[in-house]
């Protein structure tokens, strides 16, 4: 992908040639015949093809940014017809995350964590890659610094660092976190590598979030393979959530003996666990919004309907009933919104 740099260095190029002459742009045959021109006709020439060479570049300057905004736009339309899916029918139930702990000969500790969540793709990167994110996960204290060193749209690669919380037991501590973060939309990847060693010889790891067919069950007997696929048999009404993982080496510099390495293997994996079920209870204040919308809907539908009836019944007890049906209705919609 080309990014703003090289558009001008082709802006840069272009001025170039009409600076030093066209004769450089040229091939030697069109050059020797261009130089044997009368003054008059060169200077004529020479307007003409440096309005061409302006017009030729701005139209692929435009060409370039037209073609990112639609790939954005894209997907952004992409997303909301998927959650879409998800506001019609909000019912999901978070499963506990699988959490598999391995012990390699010199490291403290390697984690696998699989977990599903009930959002698309695109939803839950939104929230692992949000610069701000220290309002979802509760054990980043603050982020110190961070800055973008890649920006190829799509894809980022960020020096950061975060003041990150641990705790296990009764015990509790704050500790700096500097990692390298390359951060890639197209495969929703997310991998961060420790800048520095330090107490921590190696700590390194990959989020990964992949499409997971929530509603496949109503393409039997067919399996589909792909979203479009899935889209296909579900005529677009199938919801896609998201199959989290996360891979994580804890190497450090000297591997303390037991207990204290027992201790640092469980704070790991509860720290790592704590995460994951912020990642859930976002996800699920989410859904929650989709589904107070859901029964605010249903509840102006009710209320429609007394209304409707009052109107046609001329039995005034009936009337007074209704209307005190429809006033208990609207004090529940009163309160769903607050």
């Amino acid at each position: 992908m080309m990014g703003e740099s090289d558009v001008t260095k082709s802006r840069l190029n272009v001025n170039k040639n009409e600076k030093g002459g066209f004769s450089r742009a040229l091939n030697p045959a069109i050059s020797t015949f261009f130089v044997q021109l009368p003054h008059k006709f060169q200077n004529i020439l020479k307007s003409q093809l440096s309005r061409l060479a302006k017009n030729d570049g701005n139209k692929w300057v435009n060409s370039v940014h037209r073609n990112k905004s639609e790939s954005f736009s894209t997907s952004e339309a992409e997303l909301d017809e998927q959650l879409k899916a998800w506001k019609e029918n909000p019912s999901w139930a978070d499963n506990p995350p699988k959490i598999k702990v391995t012990v390699p000969k010199g490291s403290l500790c390697n984690l696998d964590v699989e977990v599903d969540v009930g959002l698309p793709p695109d939803a839950v990167y939104n929230i692992v890659t949000d610069p701000d994110n220290k309002r979802v996960f509760k054990n980043i204290k603050e982020v110190l610094s961070r800055k973008v060193l890649v920006d190829e749209g799509q894809r980022q690669v960020v020096d950061l660092e975060q003041a990150a919380l641990w705790r296990f037991l009764w015990w509790s501590g704050t500790i700096s976190v500097h990692v390298l973060v390359d951060q890639n939309r197209e495969d929703h990847s997310m991998k961060f590598k420790q800048v520095k060693s330090g107490f921590m010889k190696r700590f390194e790891g990959c989020w990964r979030v992949e499409p997971l067919f929530v509603d496949e069950k109503t393409c039997y007997p067919f399996k589909p393979r792909t979203k479009e696929g899935y889209n296909a048999c579900t005529k677009g009404k199938g919801r896609i959530g998201s199959k989290v993982s996360l891979q994580q080496i804890l190497e450090p510099a000297i591997v303390p003996p037991p207990p204290i390495s027992w201790y640092l293997r469980g704070i790991t994996s509860r720290t790592t666990e704590m995460l994951i079920n912020d990642l859930l209870a976002e996800t699920a204040r989410i859904r929650g919004g989709f589904e107070a919308e859901m029964s605010k809907g249903e509840l102006q539908e009710t209320s429609d309907k007394i209304q409707d009836l009052v109107g046609c019944t001329n039995d005034i007890k009936e009337r007074w009933i209704l209307r005190r049906k429809n006033a208990k209705q609207n004090q529940r919609r009163l309160l769903t919104a607050k």
